[in-house]
């Protein structure tokens, strides 16, 4: 925006000195307002491999097609020599000893067909799930977290955001959200964009002294679509900027958005596609393959030095001979050429 006159440093440190005058409703919250020797959140590049200065890392959705939890993702961060993470939340709740959803063993409708209304047994199960999560993420036990947290330490990885999308949830559980997030070692909590997302958690985010940063699909091409709104509304307020859904759905060049909003962009999705006039259209791509401007992304972000986490997203179909961890270190390997 160019007008945000307070750093992403100051402001975390203003908001962490105001939170323990804020009584928290969980007990991990309270665990971390009252606990001096809480982690602290990392500075921008204490962790992750850089390429001429630039952060890359990975968001653990890329990985999706692959085994879950938190021992595979260290796994494949390790195959892909990615040490920096925007880490998906069912992984760590999985960790963290969340009930299972029965949804996962309902029915699977054919290919193409929308998924029938819940029975009535199903909306029961479906029910006393939610009840059980609530009480699980109210009651989660501190340590637990510790020790997702050092798993990560220990290989030498880095959160800087968890995506828990919580604005839905309840009061209780959106501190629970920040409060593991931060244990985690993150500065920020994801949710995709709106009006009342924004307003829910931003001040959440200022209470625990953290970003509440927010992802764009093809929002940008509705008509009279602006961000400017939302970062009005408080300096916890960043930008989880999807290059590739913005250029796939405007045609326009995500370098000159990053030049205006620059200091209110946490990171970015970074991803190579078809533009909107191209038949497919908006259509995720090899990198190298797509019309993306990636490499002059890239190379704004070294020339400027501005401290953005850069995300691989990997949404491209891959063939058969390969898999996702494997794509991955190919497009981590993509941005190094282009950087170094």
């Amino acid at each position: 925006m160019g007008n945000n006159k307070l750093t992403r440093r100051g402001f975390l440190g203003t908001s962490a000195a105001a939170l323990g005058a804020v009584a928290l409703a969980t007990p991990l919250a309270k665990a971390m307002a009252s606990t001096p020797t809480a982690p602290q959140t990392p500075a921008i590049g204490d962790f992750g491999t850089k390429f001429g200065g630039v952060q890359i890392g990975a968001i653990t959705y890329s990985w999706r097609d692959m085994p879950a939890g938190l021992e595979n993702i260290i796994k494949y961060c390790k195959e892909t020599g990615i040490n920096s993470l925007e880490l998906m939340s069912g992984d760590l709740e999985m960790f963290l000893g969340a009930p299972e959803s029965p949804a996962r063993n309902f029915p699977r409708p054919p290919r193409g067909e929308r998924r029938p209304p819940l029975t009535a047994e199903q909306q029961a199960a479906m029910d006393k799930y939610n009840a059980d999560l609530r009480a699980f993420r109210l009651g989660v036990n501190p340590a637990r977290v510790a020790a997702a947290r050092k798993l990560f330490d220990d290989a030498g990885i880095g959160v800087h955001i968890v995506k828990f999308a919580p604005s839905r949830w309840s009061d209780e559980e959106i501190d629970y959200a920040f409060a593991t997030a931060k244990a985690m070692g993150a500065k920020a909590v994801c949710e995709e964009v709106s009006e009342s997302a924004v307003s829910k958690l931003a001040p959440f985010a200022t209470k625990h002294g953290m970003y509440c940063v927010f992802h764009n699909h093809n929002q940008f091409a509705e008509p009279g679509f602006s961000v400017d709104p939302f970062l009005a509304v408080a300096p916890s307020v960043m930008l989880n900027f999807d290059m590739g859904h913005y250029y796939g759905s405007t045609g326009l060049n995500p370098s000159d958005f990053v030049r205006k909003y620059h200091d209110r962009i946490f990171s970015i999705h970074i991803k190579d596609k078809t533009g909107p006039k191209t038949d497919p259209a908006n259509t995720n791509q090899v990198w190298g393959q797509g019309e993306t401007p990636l490499a002059e992304l890239l190379l704004l972000i070294k020339r400027e030095g501005w401290p953005i986490y850069l995300d691989i997203e990997l949404e491209y179909a891959i063939a058969p001979w390969s898999n996702s961890v494997k794509e991955v270190r190919t497009s981590a390997q993509y941005a190094r050429n282009i950087l170094i």
